[in-house]
């Protein structure tokens, strides 16, 4: 449904916005048969049975057609269902549908439109009871979930078409990164302190990459170091970029431009 359709209606149609609706719980497998079955097939009967003083007694019972559809190797489902009914007051819940148009139907609107359906009045659930058919189904969905899903098969002849899968791109780039690591053995601190001080003598600013290749060590080793005499800039115009702390500089200063005594003789 998209509100840029311009074949939508967004009008939302509140005809049976008053009419009472029962919201049931189904087990799956009677769902999955319901969805089955042909529009016109008697799915089950229901009960309701009114007793003096007690909640009423609502029971449901599937039909034949319902209960011995075994398509796919399915086994037979229970047939007799307690429905478990609560009233629903601390929430307001409604149900609704959509209605797409369709130009081969006259009986369906040329656009799309919502329709309130009705408000949920009373929760139901719906639990099988415990008669033999049930513990049957347990029985044999158990079985079925015991069976292993992997199962070593004894093969007659060679596959040809089996081909190994190569390692994954990211997994090679990762071992060769890790081996080219392993292979930077970490020198003295003392002497990766003196190889950074003839570094930043030559320039004041360093990216990390730099003074790994510079050092050739390990970059976490690296970094221990650098904290110690260095200093890591987050702001621009030297972001990202490693300097010595300023009682580490020793930077030259640039000599004054040598000028003629006035009184000097010319010569």
């Amino acid at each position: 449904m998209s509100k840029k359709n311009p074949h939508f209606d967004r009008n939302l149609d509140l005809y049976s916005a008053n009419r009472g609706v029962w919201l049931v719980k189904l087990p799956k497998y009677v769902a999955e048969r319901w969805e089955k079955a042909d529009s016109d097939l008697e799915v089950g009967k229901l009960k309701i049975k009114k007793l003096p003083g007690q909640k009423s007694e609502v029971t449901l019972t599937l039909s034949p057609a319902i209960t011995d559809m075994n398509e796919d190797g399915q086994e037979s489902i229970p047939k007799d269902f307690d429905l478990n009914v609560s009233t629903v007051t601390q929430q307001t819940l409604g149900v609704f549908s959509h209605l797409m148009p369709n130009s081969n139907d006259s009986a369906v609107p040329k656009t799309e439109k919502l329709y309130l359906e009705g408000k949920i009045m009373q929760k139901i659930e719906c639990k099988p009871q415990a008669d033999d058919s049930y513990m049957r189904m347990k029985l044999e969905s158990i079985r079925k979930a015991a069976i292993p899903k992997r199962q070593v098969e004894q093969l007659d002849r060679i596959v040809q078409t089996y081909k190994p899968v190569s390692d994954h791109k990211n997994n090679i780039e990762y071992k060769e990164r890790k081996k080219a690591e392993g292979k930077k053995t970490r020198e003295d601190s003392d002497k990766v302190t003196d190889m950074l001080f003839a570094a930043f003598e030559k320039h004041q600013y360093y990216n990390i990459k730099d003074l790994v290749r510079i050092t050739g060590q390990p970059i976490t080793y690296l970094k221990e170091i650098l904290k110690d005499v260095c200093r890591y800039n987050l702001k621009n115009p030297h972001r990202n970029m490693w300097e010595l702390k300023p009682e580490y500089r020793h930077y030259k200063q640039p000599e004054p431009a040598a000028t003629m005594d006035e009184d000097s003789d010319d010569h």
